[in-house]
């Protein structure tokens, strides 16, 4: 299972850089595994806090992924209503044999009408905007429904890449790999989710995100209308 393994992670401008960096860096530690950082080309992208990273692949120059990784963030919105991404996702997520998405990355792979009817994750200020794809919204931390694995925001992406490799490699080996990290979190805080945090908090943060949920949902509207026209398209061939 290890040998010729390749890893394909999808690197879009304003995306969150630890839903790339936090799963990549315990994808990238286990044995055999061939990681990609594919991007439209080979600039840096800049990220949503102004981090920059490097790309290793196009999408043109691209294999197919044996574990495909979809991290979110705002450009996730912009992508999933670009044709080239979405038709990128699709292609790669048919093919592999996992797909992992982190934070609002569900969102980009739903675009791609694959979630229709399967159980999913995503951060929990869009988590709800799945079903319009025809997804099934869970609040779980980690989801996993066949070969499609999704988690909720940020953090949640370490946690499901530790089972991803448990899935594929075998518990000890993630185990080593958490060991290799010292991950073991302990937050200061009670919280970090919308049922556990104070009501004032949880409405302060609705209140800071109004304005981008309002561009998201805009952007999720044009996506499905998108995804309906390439099936109907595809339900037409002869």
């Amino acid at each position: 299972m290890t040998k010729n393994f390749l890893v394909n992670v999808l690197l879009v401008p304003d995306m969150v850089q630890l839903d790339m960096t936090g799963p990549y860096e315990v994808l990238s530690r286990v044995p055999g595994w061939r990681i990609e950082i594919i991007s439209a080309d080979l600039q840096p992208v800049r990220t949503d806090r102004g981090l920059r990273i490097m790309p290793t692949m196009t999408r043109d120059a691209a294999g197919p992924a044996d574990l495909l990784v979809i991290p979110g963030g705002t450009g996730i919105d912009h992508a999933m209503i670009d044709p080239a991404w979405v038709a990128f996702v699709k292609q790669q997520a048919e093919a592999a044999r996992y797909v992992f998405g982190i934070c609002t990355g569900s969102m980009l792979l739903a675009a791609t009408g694959l979630l229709n009817g399967r159980r999913a994750g995503a951060h929990w200020q869009a988590r709800d905007l799945l079903s319009r794809f025809g997804a099934i919204p869970v609040h779980d931390r980690m989801v996993v429904d066949g070969k499609y694995f999704t988690s909720g925001g940020v953090t949640s992406g370490i946690d499901m890449a530790l089972k991803v490799v448990a899935e594929i490699m075998g518990d000890e080996t993630a185990q080593k790999i958490q060991l290799s990290i010292e991950y073991d979190p302990a937050p200061p805080f009670p919280g970090g989710t919308p049922f556990t945090s104070p009501h004032a908090i949880v409405a302060a943060v609705l209140e800071a995100g109004a304005t981008r949920r309002k561009d998201r949902e805009a952007m999720v509207d044009k996506a499905v209308a998108a995804m309906h026209r390439n099936q109907n398209r595809e339900a037409e061939k002869p």
